[in-house]
């Protein structure tokens, strides 16, 4: 995500890096590279010509102090800068009412159906909601199909007419539905067409008239660039949308709407989304974005992924056992599956600060655990439990079990010795400063 922006932003401020004060010409040359990345990353060129102005006025009304070095402060100067661009804070997502009605729109192909479900599982599982998905896209019989799909997937209901060819009336029709089985929560997916035409527009406005969503949410594909961008602006116009979401983030996406698209119709950003997994949507922070932009990861959003997935009850139980030098194999895959969940292993690491750049070349395979898990569920209860008792004989039937040579049962083995060794360490620390104990939720 954004990894050409990073770099060609992280190669600007070496213009100012190592430099003893700010003058007008380090910063010049800074600022003539920073708007080079943005235009390259598909950034309007009078949007990128604003922003390095402002980056430039601040930067040469700024006084270096002694603990921070021209490049620190230009670094902060532009992450400031970006924050703002994509909107400065958090906004917030309206689901009053009852129920509360949510209009999906966009371009055909930017994500709107994989969007619903997703957005219908986040208000399930973190808000508590209890929503209905409708089926309003009567063009498109895949759409239908997809949607009812991912409602079975993640347990939710899906309301659809197949043989009704007005868009309006199944929406009004769905909220009868809603109001009868006490659904709180309406999600809409609109049709779409490959471009804006007049027909689809007025399809949309008139659904909206109809009836009058707390929220309109205008789905955006991130690998469009400033296409997607001036499609905002059209749909903007017609139906004065309440937010952006920003779909597949995890492509080769430049950043030139997550940028852009803020300024351009002055509406917030309110959620970005990645892969095709159901608990792939994260609401969108600007600040956090920016950071992650600048390769300073995002460690709030990794802790925050964490809590979801550790229950603070177990990992109190975790870190007692840890302390009685207790971990086993069944503790172990139990950290691996919680792991996994929290969602792409790339995606993950690149939170990390520092992370994202060493690993930009690295393919990270989601299914790595897959043969340690192998490995373990190869193993009887008493060895799971019991990590010293391993023998030739035993090695040997768990290689075969797991389809692993007996070298990379040995090299598993050792690894976990060695994390456990560590583990060790650990307990002479105060107790609750154990790194990654004590994520349970708050």
């Amino acid at each position: 995500m954004f990894q050409s922006l990073s770099e060609r932003l992280e190669s600007a401020f070496k213009n100012i890096k190592g430099q003893a004060r700010i003058s007008d010409l380090n910063i010049a040359n800074t600022v003539k590279d920073i708007r080079r990345a943005l235009v390259d990353a598909d950034v309007n060129y009078k949007i990128a010509k604003e922003f390095t102005d402002r980056v430039k006025e601040k930067a040469l009304g700024e006084k270096v102090i002694t603990s921070i070095s021209p490049g620190q402060l230009m670094v902060k100067i532009v992450q400031d800068e970006l924050t703002e661009l994509m909107g400065g804070t958090e906004s917030q997502f309206n689901i009053t009412g009852n129920p509360a009605i949510i209009l999906v729109a966009g371009l055909q192909g930017s994500g709107k159906t994989t969007f619903s479900g997703k957005l219908a599982n986040y208000l399930k599982t973190k808000k508590g909601k209890s929503p209905l998905l409708v089926a309003g896209d009567i063009y498109r019989p895949a759409a239908i199909d997809q949607l009812e799909v991912l409602g079975k997937q993640i347990g939710v209901d899906v309301f659809s007419e197949r043989e009704n060819k007005d868009a309006v009336a199944i929406a009004q029709n769905a909220i009868k539905e809603a109001k009868a089985k006490n659904k709180n929560v309406i999600i809409i997916d609109t049709a779409g067409r490959l471009a804006v035409d007049e027909a689809m527009m007025n399809e949309v406005a008139n659904i909206k008239s109809a009836v009058n969503p707390q929220e309109i949410l205008f789905v955006v594909d991130s690998m469009t660039g400033q296409d997607a961008v001036n499609t905002a602006a059209a749909f903007n116009e017609r139906l004065d949308f309440t937010g952006v979401v920003l779909t597949k983030l995890d492509g080769d996406t430049r950043g030139g709407a997550a940028l852009s698209i803020k300024y351009t119709v002055n509406k917030p950003i309110k959620f970005s989304s990645s892969g095709e997994k159901m608990d792939t949507l994260d609401v969108f922070y600007p600040d956090r974005m920016a950071q992650r932009i600048l390769g300073m990861g995002d460690i709030v959003s990794l802790v925050e992924k964490a809590q979801e997935q550790f229950d603070e009850a177990a990992a109190a139980k975790l870190e007692k056992k840890i302390r009685k030098n207790q971990f086993d194999f069944e503790d172990f895959k139990t950290q691996l599956q919680q792991i996994k969940k929290m969602g792409n292993l790339k995606d993950l690491m690149g939170m990390i600060p520092g992370v994202g750049k060493q690993i930009k070349d690295i393919d990270i395979n989601d299914n790595a655990f897959k043969g340690i898990e192998a490995m373990i569920n190869s193993m009887t209860m008493e060895e799971r439990r019991n990590p010293d008792i391993m023998t030739p004989s035993r090695k040997e039937r768990i290689a075969k079990g797991s389809g692993k040579d007996i070298n990379e049962v040995n090299q598993f083995l050792k690894q976990f010795d060695q994390m456990k060794n560590m583990m060790k360490m650990m307990n002479k620390m105060p107790m609750g400063r154990m790194p990654g104990m004590g994520l349970g939720k708050r």
